[in-house]
């Protein structure tokens, strides 16, 4: 598995990082000791070709459940084989129903502070808002992560899913390695005005769902209570029809090619610059061991083409998020 380096300022990883939200149930209940079998699996693999694995959690997935798991899971691994990324700010009460945002910089700081120790782990490699704090400026944010790194508590800054002018404003206050941000081949938005602002400031990009919530994966089933995707509205009934057939015409492309749908949609995110790392949200070794040859894969300009052909731009039905969340977001599609 080749690496690739995050932007002017950022750790150089693995080609494929490794996303944890799933095995916090956010998409139903999920084997424990598959999970981290899983991570085990993910850090072997970026190991056997000198490779160090992203992998990337959020301090409210399952409220700590995510970060007590990658704990267990790393417990007895080398701290150099591995990038953490985290992401901080997202509130939830009990049942886990959100409850906004907190991006004070005394917040910040205590929200390291718990991470640092469910992860037991002396620093963060990449510490980023989850969201963008409407209540509270992004140079506050940004000025308290700046510290932490000053103390040595974490190594870079990161963002997530805000739009350009934020990302220019949070850089004037410290550079920002990478910007986490959804980007798949039916969720374009990012391509108009943030991937051009990222790379004209040196910034990377860590690229999450790939598979659009398993949409893209092929072998897409609806899920169980407390799936998240049962209030997507690209997994609503009026809208998983038609976005299934776009998955249909990847499948030709991708017979075609002799791989999966999902490695080819991983691969496609891939082959849109190597300053942009594809994170895989696998939770059993099978998943993970599928989308790693996407790694590999090389996409021609005729490939490309057909892809685009297969699922033009704004060609799925149905917003990314629930309405209620979507305006959390710095990009929409």
């Amino acid at each position: 598995m080749r690496t690739r380096t995050l932007g002017h300022t950022g750790p150089t990883v693995s080609a494929l990082g490794l996303g944890a939200m799933s095995m916090s149930g956010m998409y139903g209940p999920a084997d424990r000791g598959e999970s981290i079998a899983t991570v085990h699996a993910a850090l072997d693999s970026a190991a056997l070709h000198n490779g160090v694995l992203i992998i990337d959690t959020g301090d409210f997935y399952g409220m700590g459940h995510n970060e007590l798991l990658l704990a267990e899971a790393l417990r007895r691994r080398n701290r150099d084989d591995y990038r953490l990324s985290v992401k901080f700010g997202a509130l939830a009460g009990p049942g886990l129903s959100p409850s906004g945002h907190d991006c004070r910089p005394e917040a910040v700081k205590n929200f390291l502070a718990h991470s640092l120790t469910r992860l037991g782990v002396d620093h963060i490699d990449i510490y980023r808002p989850a969201r963008l704090d409407p209540a509270v400026p992004i140079e506050d944010t940004v000025g308290a992560v700046h510290e932490l790194i000053e103390a040595g508590y974490v190594r870079h800054l990161g963002l997530s899913e805000v739009g350009a002018d934020t990302i220019r404003r949070a850089h004037a206050v410290h550079p920002v390695a990478d910007l986490q941000i959804e980007y798949s081949l039916i969720s374009r938005a990012v391509e108009a005005e943030v991937l051009p602002t990222l790379r004209e400031l040196g910034i990377g990009m860590t690229a999450y769902g790939v598979l659009s919530r398993g949409l893209l994966s092929g072998t897409f089933t609806p899920g169980s209570p407390g799936d998240l995707r049962s209030v997507s509205p690209r997994f609503s009934a009026e809208n998983l029809t038609h976005n299934l057939t776009l998955v249909d015409a990847l499948r030709r492309v991708a017979e075609a090619r002799g791989c999966t749908v999902a490695q080819l949609a991983i691969a496609w995110v891939a082959a849109q610059g190597a300053d942009i790392v594809p994170l895989v949200g696998a939770r059993t070794r099978e998943r993970w061991a599928e989308a790693l040859p996407a790694a590999d894969l090389e996409l021609g300009e005729a490939d490309l083409r057909a892809l685009d052909e297969a699922v033009p731009p704004g060609s799925a039905r149905g917003d990314r998020y629930p309405s209620a969340f979507m305006s959390a977001l710095g990009v929409g599609n």
